[in-house]
């Protein structure tokens, strides 16, 4: 997207969005809550590229195995949100429980060591998608309060958000691990609302998944936005739940469908970095 000056609001849909306010008052929004993985870092790409330290020698014959990958660490993951694991623990428990469903028994030293080298591997190859520093510098020039709020390794984010350079934008980041709860669970949500200090109605939530994001954020007073990076089908959703493809047409949506603290629609938006 090249520096343009926002079209005045509308009340009719535009391609690649649910336009939020419908010809009604638009919302008032002070604050926003990211999303982390596949919504400011590439993590799904660095994960599914170091999953090939795990899977090894496994014949080729099984075809795609990450999405029984995600399905193995989401069930370990709520363990850790439930206090019954921490982190490290539930990455070993989780690489060995995936390996034994490949019918691959290691011992806990062989498993760690495997591990170990896929999580090297994906701290090697994070990156963030191109659309993110325009986005949090026009966020953080319109005066938005903002939130980092994640379903995992609260320690972990924080290293990949000062390794990439994008800690300095945020105010609090709000981890499930570290308070108990993960999305779409309203308490991560209002937590985060808490520690910015604005009510869930003054405040938007945008990242990649449909479920925990935008119907979780919906759920529980915010603004949930759908980030639909891959542009997969969009089931019906509600007129309150916006869809965006790239962070790059956030700004764009704030301005047009939500009241902002200091943007107008005379604002000029970000042109992504390259």
């Amino acid at each position: 997207m090249t520096s343009a000056l926002v079209p005045a609001p509308s009340t009719s849909a535009t391609p690649g969005r649910v336009v939020a306010n419908n010809g009604h008052e638009p919302p008032t929004i002070d604050a926003i809550c990211l999303d982390i993985d596949d919504t400011l870092i590439d993590f799904t790409g660095s994960a599914r590229s170091a999953l090939s330290v795990v899977i090894g020698s496994v014949p080729l014959g099984r075809g795609d195995l990450w999405p029984t990958w995600q399905r193995v660490t989401e069930a370990h993951s709520a363990m850790v949100v439930a206090g019954e694991l921490d982190y490290d623990a539930m990455r070993h428990a989780r690489t060995k429980a995936f390996l034994a469903g490949l019918g691959r028994d290691l011992d806990d030293a062989a498993v760690a060591a495997l591990e170990d080298r896929r999580l090297a591997q994906v701290s090697r190859t994070w990156r963030l998608f191109p659309d993110v520093l325009p986005c949090l510098d026009w966020l953080r020039a319109a005066g938005l309060r903002l939130a980092a709020v994640t379903n995992a390794s609260g320690p972990r984010q924080r290293d990949r958000l000062t390794t990439l350079g994008l800690n300095r934008f945020f105010d609090v980041v709000v981890s499930a691990g570290e308070l108990g709860s993960a999305k779409p669970d309203p308490v991560i949500f209002h937590t985060a609302c808490a520690h910015l200090g604005v009510p869930p109605e003054r405040t938007a939530h945008i990242g990649d998944r449909l479920d925990h994001d935008a119907h979780g954020a919906n759920d529980a007073g915010l603004h949930g936005i759908w980030l639909n990076r891959t542009r997969r089908p969009t089931p019906p959703l509600p007129p309150t739940i916006p869809v965006v493809d790239t962070l790059a047409d956030l700004p764009a949506l704030l301005v047009t469908d939500y009241r902002t603290p200091t943007v107008t629609s005379a604002s000029t938006l970000p042109t992504p970095r390259t």
